[in-house]
C-alpha cells in the first residue's frame, strides 16, 4: 500500500475562507494523485458528511471526512491556514485542517490507520510540532511517524506517546482476518501503562482479578461511535482515555467504528462501576450495560469534555443512580433517526428545547406509516364506492365478492382502523423517545383515552410528554436491587398507566378537547387570502429541511386535519397544499439536471435521474444530496417554488383525502387539472432560480470544462502537479 500522505498533500499555505474551498483544495491534490477520480462527487459526499455534524474541534482542528465510492486509497490531505477556517468548533476557527478519504469498501487495516491518526490529533505535542513544520516533508513526516530528513523534525517523545498513522499498517493488516469480530476496533483502557497493544488484541483491561475489591480505582466503560466511525469514534476514545488516566479512573472503551467492533468482555463490564455512551449513531448491544450508572451523550462532548462526563458518571454512582433493565433499549430498534432514542442531552448548546423536537419527532416517524396506509386505503374506497361508503355496513356483515361496492367498503373500513391507531402511536413513541420502552405502555393508554375523551391529535401530543416524563420520574427514584427485575414489566407500566390515565381523564382531557374543536372550526372558516398564505406557509415549511424536523411538522399538522371520520373540506385543501408542495423539490432538482444538465457533477446527475420517481411519489428526500453539497442555492430555491405550490393549491380549492401517493393519486384529488398546475409552476420557479443561482458562482477549477485534447482536467494524470488552491 502506497503512503497515506506524502508532501504534495500538504498544503502549509491553505488560503481558503470556507470550510467548503478547504476542502477542494485539498481534494485536488488527491484527485491529481489519482487517489480521488471524480472531484464533485467526492466532495458531495464530503458535504453530506459535514451536514450530519460539524467536524470542527476544539482546539484549532478540522477534520472533514468521508468514505466515498470516489476515492481509490484511503488516503490524508493537510492543510494549515494562518487565518483560519470555521469547522463548527465552540472554541473557533481551525488552523490544522485534516482532509480523510476512505473508500467506500475500505478494509479494516485501512481504517484501524485512519483511527490511529483520530487518536494522535489528541496529543497536544503533535499538533504544536505540525504548526511549527517547517515544510511539506517534514510534515508528512511528522504524521507519518517518521523522522523527516533536515529540519522541522519530529519533537523528541511523539513517536514514543503516540501511534504512527503508517506503522500500525502491517500488524492491522496481518491480523484482519484472524479477529473474532472486526479488528477496525477493539476495546482500549486509559488506566494502562506500558506499551499499548493493537486494536485486535481484545480488551486491554486490567479486570481480570474479578470484582471490585476495596481500595482500587474507580472504573469506566466507554462506547464511543459516529456516523462514518472514522475520525470522532477514536477521537473521543483517545480523550476519554486520558481524562481517566489524568483521574486516575480506569476507561476501558469500545470503539464502534463504521467496520465493526469488538464487544467488551462482560466481566469487564460487570465489574465497572459506570458507564459512558459517547454516540451519534445508535449504540450496538446497548442492553449489555443496563443496571449501572450511565452518562448518555454525544460523540464530541466526551472530545470536549471528558474530565466532565467522568465526573458525572463518578457522581451518578455515588448517588445509586442507575440504568433500569430494560431501558437501555434493544439493539437495532429504530427510532426516527434510527435511535432508540439517543437524547444527546451532553451536547453543547443542546437545550430542553432540542430534546423536546427530537421526541415529538419519535412520534411523528413512528406515525406516518400508519397515516400512510390507513389514508391510502380509506381514498382507494372513495375512489372504487364513491363517497357514500362511508355509511356502508360492516364488511363483517354484508359482503358479496362479485360486488366493486363491498371491495370499496373493506378498504374503507381496513382504513380506518389504521387511522385509528395514530393517537395512540403518536402517543407512545413521544413517550418511548423520552423513556424508551417502559414508557410505551402509559404512552399507548394515554393516546387511547385522548381519542376517547375526543382530544385529537393535540391530546396524544400531551399524552405522550406527560407519560415519558413519568417514566423519566419513577426511574430516577431508587430501588433495592432485588425489585429491578419487576420494574419495567411491572412496576412502572402499572404506575405510570395510573397516573397518566387519571390526568387525561380527569384533569387536562376536557381542555385540550376544547382547544382541539376550536382549531378544527379555524380551519373549517379559513378562505380567501387567509388560506392561500397558510398554503404559502405550509410550503416553505416543507421545503425548507426536506424531511426533517420542520416538514414533518407541516406534514404531522396537514395529517392530523384528515385523520377523522368526516373531514373537513379546509382540511383536505391543507393536505394538498403540503404534498404538492413537498413534491417540489425533487421534481425541480431532476428538471434543472436535465435542462442544465453542465452545472452539476456526474453524480448529481445521477441522482437526478432518481429524483424524478422520488419526486413524483412524494418523497421530499429526494433533493437532500443536492441540498447537501450547495444549501445556500438549492434550499432558498426549494423553499420560493414550495412557497409558490402551496399557495395555488389553496387558491385552486384543490382537495386530498389521501395523505401520500404523489401523483399516483392525482385521481382521488379535487380539482387534479388545476393542482398539478400548482405543482408544475413550483418546480419551473425553483428551477430557473437553482440554475440561475449556480451559474453565478466562479467555476469550479476543472468541475465541467474540458481541457486540452477534450479531455477532463479532474482525471489522474502523471504529469498533474500540485493544483492551485480553490
Amino acid at each position: 500500500m502506497s503512503e497515506m500522505i506524502t508532501a504534495d498533500l500538504v498544503d502549509l499555505d491553505l488560503s481558503a475562507d470556507s470550510k467548503e474551498a478547504a476542502a477542494r483544495a485539498l481534494a485536488e491534490r488527491m484527485v491529481a494523485l489519482g487517489r480521488v477520480t471524480d472531484l464533485d462527487g467526492f466532495l458531495a459526499d464530503v458535504a453530506a458528511r459535514e451536514a450530519q455534524m460539524p467536524t470542527g474541534l476544539d482546539g484549532g482542528i478540522g477534520i472533514p471526512h468521508c468514505r466515498s465510492e470516489h476515492v481509490t486509497e484511503p488516503t490524508l490531505a493537510f492543510g494549515r491556514s494562518a487565518a483560519g477556517i470555521d469547522f463548527g468548533a465552540a472554541d473557533g476557527p481551525a488552523d490544522l485542517i485534516f482532509l480523510i478519504a476512505a473508500p467506500a469498501g475500505a478494509d479494516d487495516a485501512h481504517l484501524t490507520i485512519l483511527s490511529s491518526l483520530a487518536r494522535q490529533l489528541m496529543n497536544a505535542e503533535f499538533t504544536d510540532a505540525l504548526r511549527s513544520a517547517a515544510d511539506a516533508n517534514a510534515a508528512a513526516a511528522l504524521i507519518r511517524g517518521e523522522e523527516p530528513d533536515g529540519t522541522g523534525g519530529v519533537p523528541e517523545g511523539i513517536e514514543d506517546s503516540v501511534d504512527s498513522v503508517d506503522s500500525v499498517a502491517v500488524p492491522a493488516a496481518a491480523s484482519a482476518g484472524a479477529a473474532t469480530g472486526s479488528p477496525d476496533v477493539g476495546p482500549r483502557t486509559g488506566a494502562q501503562n506500558g506499551p499499548q497493544n493493537g486494536p485486535e488484541e481484545g480488551p486491554r483491561n486490567g479486570t481480570d482479578d474479578g470484582p471490585a475489591e476495596r481500595g482500587r480505582p474507580f472504573r469506566v466503560v466507554a462506547v464511543t461511535s459516529c456516523p462514518t466511525g472514522i475520525a470522532h469514534t477514536y477521537m473521543a476514545a483517545e480523550s476519554l482515555e486520558k481524562a481517566g488516566r489524568e483521574a486516575g479512573v480506569e476507561v476501558v472503551v469500545e470503539t464502534q467504528g463504521s467496520a465493526g467492533f469488538t464487544r467488551l468482555d462482560p466481566a469487564v463490564i460487570g465489574a465497572a462501576d459506570g458507564v459512558i455512551f459517547a454516540h451519534d449513531v445508535p449504540v450496538r448491544d446497548k442492553d449489555r450495560f443496563a443496571g449501572k450508572p450511565t452518562v448518555d451523550t454525544g460523540v464530541k462532548a466526551a472530545i470536549n469534555r471528558p474530565g466532565e462526563l467522568i465526573d458525572e458518571v463518578r457522581g451518578k454512582a455515588a448517588r445509586g443512580e442507575v440504568t433500569a433493565v430494560g431501558a437501555a433499549g434493544a439493539a437495532g430498534a429504530d427510532g426516527p433517526s434510527g435511535t432508540t432514542p439517543v437524547e444527546r442531552g451532553g451536547k453543547p448548546g443542546e437545550g430542553y428545547g432540542t430534546k423536546l423536537r427530537v421526541w415529538l419527532m419519535s412520534g411523528v416517524s413512528y406515525m406516518v406509516p400508519f397515516v400512510a396506509a390507513g389514508g391510502l386505503l380509506i381514498a382507494l374506497g372513495f375512489a372504487i364506492g364513491g363517497y357514500e361508503i362511508n355509511k356502508a355496513p360492516s364488511v363483517m356483515d354484508h359482503f358479496v365478492w362479485s360486488q366493486a361496492d363491498s371491495w370499496a367498503a373493506l378498504l374503507f373500513q381496513v382504513g380506518g382502523v389504521a387511522f385509528a391507531f395514530l393517537v395512540p402511536v403518536l402517543a407512545g413513541y413521544i413517550a418511548y423517545g423520552m423513556a424508551d420502552r417502559p414508557g410505551l405502555v402509559p404512552g399507548f393508554v394515554g393516546g387511547s383515552i385522548a381519542l376517547t375523551v375526543n382530544a385529537g391529535f393535540l391530546g396524544g401530543l400531551a399524552a405522550g410528554l406527560i407519560s415519558g416524563a413519568v417514566v423519566m420520574a419513577i426511574q430516577r427514584v431508587r430501588i433495592p436491587a432485588a425489585l429491578r427485575g419487576i420494574m419495567p414489566v411491572v412496576v412502572i407500566p402499572l404506575i405510570s398507566s395510573a397516573v397518566v390515565g387519571f390526568l387525561m381523564f380527569v384533569v387536562i382531557g376536557k381542555p385540550i378537547a376544547s382547544a382541539q374543536k376550536a382549531m378544527t372550526d379555524w380551519l373549517s372558516g379559513l378562505s380567501g387570502a387567509n388560506a392561500v398564505l397558510l398554503g404559502a406557509l405550509l410550503g416553505l415549511m416543507m421545503c425548507f429541511d426536506l424531511g426533517g424536523p420542520v416538514n414533518k411538522v407541516a406534514y404531522a399538522f396537514a395529517t392530523a386535519g384528515i385523520a377523522v371520520a368526516d373531514p373537513s373540506d379546509s382540511a383536505m385543501k391543507i393536505m394538498a397544499a403540503v404534498m404538492a408542495a413537498g413534491m417540489v423539490p425533487p421534481l425541480a432538482m431532476a428538471l434543472a439536471t436535465t435542462v442544465r444538465g453542465k452545472l452539476f457533477n456526474a453524480a448529481e446527475r445521477e441522482n437526478g435521474k432518481a429524483a424524478w420517481v422520488l419526486g413524483a411519489s412524494f418523497i421530499s428526500e429526494g433533493a437532500i444530496p443536492f441540498a447537501a453539497a450547495d444549501p445556500l442555492r438549492v434550499i432558498p430555491s426549494s423553499m420560493v417554488g414550495g412557497a409558490l405550490t402551496g399557495a395555488l393549491s389553496m387558491a385552486f380549492g384543490a382537495t386530498l383525502r389521501a395523505p401520500h401517493g404523489g401523483i399516483f393519486v392525482v385521481p382521488l384529488i379535487g380539482n387534479p387539472l388545476l393542482y398539478l398546475v400548482a405543482i408544475a409552476a413550483g418546480v419551473c420557479v425553483t428551477t430557473a432560480l437553482v440554475i440561475v443561482l449556480k451559474g453565478l458562482r466562479k467555476p469550479a477549477p476543472g468541475a465541467v470544462a474540458q481541457g486540452p485534447g477534450g479531455t477532463d482536467p479532474s482525471a489522474p494524470s502523471p504529469e498533474a502537479k500540485q493544483p492551485v488552491a480553490a
